[in-house]
């Protein structure tokens, strides 16, 4: 089976299936076919979201889907006949990514809406806008990040990579939780990374006001991001509303622009490193397999089941990573 093809513009029907070398080239990153095998690039790509799953009628958000793997999985979910929200911090450039697929896919239900991460001012006019304009919501992906940020702080006084990454996504989805569970069966994806191996809670200094490493701060947030899918599973049963966590793998795009040694070795080891396109499928795999309607709490990696460290089953750790986020954002979430 192979990923589902674009709309016919004219119809509204899905065209034909791509065969699986149709998605290879789709896939693929000129030239890099010259330089390494087909065979080590397959290992390179990872799994494969093989589901055909169309998704007429469904709304659907994506936060940061103007770039990298967030835009690859708006493509693939808009070739399936979803109505995509593509939230974004920069509009002229989700409204030149929305463009690029709608032209791309015939589905002219691609939307490009202001949404920054870093400003639970905007996060809160976001969920208020939708809110008023959609009545349905079936797949929230809480996708956008940020990666290796030198000492800086949101709007609102968070650490950037904190703040962005998990209290930004962490709000988000407590604003849009009650329409998630009227449409449900609904999905809630959140992408995390192998990097919340290295991570942990620093409860006595979250923001890195004591001591700052950038790149563990980025771990930190990671972590973050599996303790809050692990908690809002838990919290969401029942509901027919399902949450999961995910690391697209090792991905050739600019989340690393903030270190410039980061860049320089990414561009040398490009041909190690998965697409955007390949990076998405794990994302697309959680938002629309068939066989993940009721798994909810899991955390995936090339379109399985993956291992998550201890300090990512950590309960007692979940919980109060969730009060104390509730705290910070002046919410109350029972």
């Amino acid at each position: 089976m192979g990923v589902v093809a674009p709309l016919d513009a004219r119809t509204g029907r899905g065209r034909a299936r791509e065969s699986a070398g149709d998605w290879g080239a789709r896939c693929r990153c000129p030239g890099r076919d010259r330089v390494v095998s087909s065979r080590f690039r397959r290992y390179v790509a990872g799994g494969r979201c093989k589901s055909t799953a169309r998704l007429e009628g469904k709304v659907v958000i994506i936060t940061g889907a103007n770039t990298g793997i967030g835009k690859e999985t708006a493509r693939d979910l808009a070739r399936r006949g979803a109505r995509v929200i593509i939230a974004c911090r920069d509009t002229a450039k989700a409204e030149a990514a929305a463009s690029e697929i709608r032209a791309e896919t015939g589905n002219q239900e691609v939307i490009a809406k202001k949404l920054d991460l870093a400003d639970t001012k905007s996060i809160r006019e976001f969920a208020e806008r939708f809110l008023a304009e959609e009545k349905e919501l079936h797949i929230l992906i809480n996708n956008a990040g940020v990666m290796l940020c030198p000492y800086s702080k949101t709007a609102d006084g968070f650490e950037m990579q904190l703040g962005v990454n998990h209290l930004g996504h962490f709000l988000l989805t407590f604003l849009l939780l009650e329409r998630l569970k009227q449409c449900a069966p609904a999905r809630i994806v959140n992408v995390s990374s192998l990097a919340h191996h290295g991570g942990r809670i620093r409860f006595h200094d979250l923001h890195g006001e004591k001591s700052y490493n950038r790149g563990l701060a980025y771990c930190h947030s990671k972590l973050a991001n599996v303790l809050f899918t692990r908690e809002l599973a838990r919290r969401l049963q029942g509901t027919k509303v399902t949450a999961n966590a995910l690391h697209p793998g090792s991905v050739y795009s600019d989340l690393v622009r903030h270190s410039t040694v980061m860049t320089w070795l990414w561009k040398i080891f490009s041909f190690f490193l998965k697409t955007p396109c390949e990076g998405a499928q794990t994302s697309i795999y959680c938002a629309v397999a068939e066989e993940l309607e009721s798994v909810t709490g899991q955390y995936f990696s090339d379109c399985q089941p993956a291992y998550v460290s201890p300090r990512g089953r950590d309960d007692e750790t979940a919980k109060k990573l969730w009060s104390v986020s509730c705290e910070l954002l002046g919410i109350q979430w029972d």
